[in-house]
């Protein structure tokens, strides 16, 4: 990406607080040098980002999550991280003097962007560490929090302390979307990348009963508008949010112009014998049988040219693989063809540095002990 040699300068909200002080540019140079200086882990990655954020360069650099490809360094305006904020903030109605939490790591953009949504909409954050139980050491209640999905289930008996939830940066199980159906917080599941500056859509997975109908499709945020290419994927023009029109490989069906509902990635999608199955949707019918993290994928098989396959992160039990084996069988959600092949159990999947799941690497280690 072309950045232009523009001088940055950034005014921060007069509203904006951390940790209940009220802090302009200076101030926050100030608590930025001292988390670096005697901080923990994580407040040394917020002074970095501080200082990187209120320095005069027009971008900041970011680092890709590598859960679909390695991971790689990029160039985003800031100016496109003010616009996403904006956005966020029409979207959800969290204007200035929000309470919010900042609970995820400044390492990536979705914690990143919980700071500049604070800076620019003048919120009133705080900061926690971002562990997988954020909410077990907080006796407040906030307007708003961003977790990833190991965070919320690690939070279900503390969430009324939040009551606006967005979920981001991995798949939320079926399981855990039963579990926050009926509480008071609203929980929104999240589609982006870093390549949009976090998320550019998003779904209330937790709707109230008149509202369920519509629980399936993603929104678009304001000043984005979708469409689809010839596979079938998300093309999104987010001119606000990056100068190029992005081609994704998620698969998806476009209701309108701004929702759509998320099928899978066109990497994991499955030919077997002529049939295109989607692994997601197949694990989303697979979740409430399964108690471990697990993943549909395929092996070549010379009949059907794939075989789906199931591998499923535990140690081999044989009269576990015989039972799962008869309760899939048994599942009237599935169709003929989503039936896996073949059960693998192994030890331990293999994940990116923040725990997303790597696929590809993992499904290796099986092709592996079959050669």
């Amino acid at each position: 990406m072309q950045t232009s040699k523009t001088f940055f300068k950034f005014e921060v909200h007069p509203e904006f607080s951390v940790n209940k002080n009220t802090l302009d540019r200076e101030g926050l140079k100030y608590l930025a040098y001292n988390f670096i200086k005697d901080g923990e882990v994580y407040q040394q990655d917020i002074g970095n980002f501080l200082l990187n954020w209120l320095n005069d360069k027009d971008y900041i650099v970011v680092q890709t999550s590598g859960s679909t490809g390695k991971p790689k360094k990029i160039r985003v305006l800031k100016q496109h991280m003010i616009n996403s904020a904006r956005a966020t903030g029409s979207f959800f109605k969290v204007e200035a003097s929000t309470t919010a939490l900042l609970c995820l790591s400044a390492t990536y953009i979705a914690g990143k962007m919980m700071l500049v949504r604070a800076m620019v909409l003048g919120w009133k954050l705080d900061l926690a560490p971002p562990v997988t139980n954020p909410l077990d050491n907080i006796y407040k209640q906030y307007d708003f929090c961003a977790m990833v999905p190991l965070q919320l289930d690690n939070s279900l008996n503390r969430l009324h302390l939040i009551k606006k939830l967005i979920v981001g940066g991995g798949t939320i199980s079926e399981n855990l979307k039963n579990l926050v159906q009926g509480i008071k917080t609203k929980v929104y599941e999240t589609y982006g990348m870093t390549e949009t500056v976090s998320h550019i859509a998003a779904r209330r997975i937790n709707p109230k009963k008149k509202e369920k109908r519509e629980t399936r499709y993603f929104k678009a945020l304001p000043n984005i508008s979708i469409n689809l290419d010839d596979r079938d994927c998300l093309i999104i023009k987010a001119p606000l949010l990056n100068n190029d029109i992005i081609t994704t490989n998620d698969v998806v069906e476009l209701k309108t112009y701004k929702k759509f509902i998320w099928k899978g990635r066109y990497d994991n999608v499955v030919n077997s014998g002529g049939i295109k199955l989607f692994p997601e949707e197949i694990e989303a019918k697979l979740q409430p049988l399964i108690g471990h993290r697990f993943f549909i994928s395929s092996l070549p098989d010379d009949a059907l040219g794939n075989k789906l396959i199931l591998l499923v992160e535990q140690v081999y039990d044989k009269i576990t693989h015989l039972s799962l084996q008869e309760s899939i069988s048994s599942l009237k959600t599935l169709g003929k063809y989503e039936v896996p092949k073949e059960i693998f159990f192994l030890p331990q999947f293999i994940v990116t540095e923040n725990g997303k799941l790597q696929r590809q690497k993992t499904l290796q280690i099986v092709i592996d002990f079959k050669h």
